[in-house]
Formats: C-alpha cells, structure tokens, sequence
C-alpha cells in the first residue's frame, strides 16, 4: 500500500482520534521520539556495527523500529501543525540549494 505523507498524517490522526483518546503533550512526543531513535539505534549497532546482540535483541524489527520513529514524528507535526508534505518540499529545496555541489567536490567522499 503506498501512502502519501498527508495521508499519513491524516490516517494517525483519525487513529488518534478512535483509538488513542487524545495526542500525548508535545513534551512526552518528543521524549518518546527519542526513545525510539534509541531503539532503532540499537537495531542499526547490533546488526551493522561491531556489538553483538543480546538474546532481548533478537526479537526486534528494524522496519517496525523505522515506523514508530515516524509514527511519533507525525503525531508531533500533527499537534504542532506541521504540513510534513510542504515542510519536506521545502527542505529538499533548501539541501539542494545549499548542498549541491558540497558532496561531490568533497574528496573524502571520492
């Protein structure tokens, strides 16, 4: 199923909405997306880097780790009124134009 990130948006606020009573605080959101930053990088360490992994490790889901960093990301733009679509737009843009040839004339790249 293929998404656009409005509909994203609009489908964890109708989620929200039935199921979830009410958005956490802006604060808690914030400290959960961090949580989950923390548990995707321990995904990402335990399985590209050089530690191993513990038996509680074995369980986790590197995609599913991937959907509950966005799925609170999109719960904070939906409270604060973030438009992610537009806010992404513009980004690419502001990357390209201060970015473009930064990267390709960056020997340690080369």
């Amino acid at each position: 199923m293929e998404l656009t990130i409005n509909q994203a948006q609009q489908q964890v606020d109708e989620w929200i909405k039935t199921y979830g009573v009410r958005y956490f605080s802006e604060l808690t959101n914030m400290v959960l997306l961090t949580e989950e930053v923390g548990e995707l990088a321990r995904i990402v360490a335990r399985t590209y880097g050089e530690q191993s992994s513990k038996e509680s490790d074995l369980n986790k889901n590197l995609a599913d780790e991937m959907a509950d960093v966005l799925w609170v990301l999109i719960c904070l733009a939906n409270q604060t009124g973030v438009n992610l679509t537009e806010a992404f737009a513009r980004n690419i843009e502001k990357k390209t134009l201060r970015d473009s040839q930064r990267h390709t004339n960056n020997p340690k790249l080369q």
